[in-house]
């Protein structure tokens, strides 16, 4: 079964492309990461809406698409970065943390998965 994330695309914010290059984030209907030829300045196809030519962009499609949709995609990369943290944690010290502390670890990653949908 495939699941998908909803992601909001903020209108009217301008997305930068690299080399002096924008484009308005609710403009910009695909983006394509350059397979040949890629290089410094071409990383990304961006197509944009009513231009009949894609944008050739200096930046991945990860960092344009996390402009398009706001500072709180940054959220994910912390939720993802916290999660293989705990992962590296042994299971005696999470067992220590959760009856010292309260803090149940695995809990927190099971919790991290459904958010993240990884």
């Amino acid at each position: 079964m495939l699941e998908f994330r909803v992601m909001k695309v903020i209108p009217d914010r301008l997305v930068p492309l690299g080399f002096g290059k924008f484009v308005r984030s609710d403009r910009i209907v695909a983006l394509v990461p350059v397979e040949e030829e890629r290089g410094s300045g071409r990383r990304t196809l961006v197509y944009v809406e009513n231009v009949s030519e894609p944008m050739v962009a200096g930046r991945t499609e990860n960092t344009i698409l996390r402009d398009m949709v706001g500072p709180e995609s940054g959220s994910i990369e912390l939720l993802r970065e916290l999660q293989v943290q705990i992962g590296q944690v042994r299971p005696l010290l999470k067992s220590s943390i959760r009856s010292e502390a309260g803090l149940d670890l695995d809990q927190l990653s099971r919790r991290i998965t459904e958010l993240t949908g990884e």
